[in-house]
């Protein structure tokens, strides 16, 4: 099935870049005010969810899922939780990350939630791309030439690094210490990370963002 893109309202400074990520098939959710975006990056939104409490509900043929506004989940959380429902099994998050923190930390923590279910999740910001690192290795090529690996749930174990400025070997990582922020890959290398048991929260930083 083809990807799933979710648009949240957070603001995106780099239409170009997240227009780099996108694909002609992908199905595209965008919740309340990230329409925004919409016609900025030149695609037709496939749905649209939302409470309407920071846009005004269009007039529109696409189809719409009006929401409470009083509810626990957040309109992109809602949007991610349609989309699993209609099968979709890759998912981007973009304008889901910047502005307000607690959103922010929200919608990273659906990459934990996906990845739980066995989504291949990405979300991308004005100065990295994320991911989680749990069943499968990841790579990271030198077009990033840097990243962090972050504990934001439990304690990560048998983690490795290689083809990195720092490499690791059987690492641990939990949340009360990030020592992983900022290694370097190396020139003419693919990084690989790995992790033997747990969940880490892999940036990927943009050249621009260095």
């Amino acid at each position: 099935m083809n990807r799933c893109v979710i648009a949240g309202g957070a603001e995106i400074g780099d239409y170009g870049r997240v227009r780099t990520f996108l694909r002609e098939s992908d199905y595209l959710i965008c919740c309340d005010s990230g329409l925004k975006h919409a016609g900025k990056l030149g695609i037709r939104p496939s749905l649209i969810v939302g409470d309407f409490d920071s846009w005004e509900r269009p007039e529109t043929d696409i189809e719409t899922i009006v929401l409470p506004r009083e509810k626990d989940d957040t309109d992109t959380v809602y949007a991610a939780r349609e989309a699993v429902r209609r099968g979709f099994g890759e998912f981007l998050l973009i304008g889901a990350a910047g502005g307000r923190f607690d959103h922010t930390f929200g919608n990273i923590s659906l990459l934990l939630w996906l990845d739980a279910m066995g989504k291949k999740a990405r979300l991308l910001d004005d100065y990295s791309e994320m991911e989680i690192v749990s069943r499968a290795p990841a790579e990271i090529d030198g077009a990033y030439p840097f990243f962090s690996l972050l504990n934001i749930s439990g304690t990560a174990e048998g983690i490795t690094i290689r083809g990195a400025k720092y490499p690791l070997e059987g690492g641990k990582i939990d949340s009360e210490y990030q020592y992983g922020i900022s290694n370097e890959v190396l020139p003419g290398e693919t990084a690989t990370v790995s992790v033997g048991k747990g969940k880490l929260l892999l940036v990927k930083v943009f050249p621009s963002a260095e």
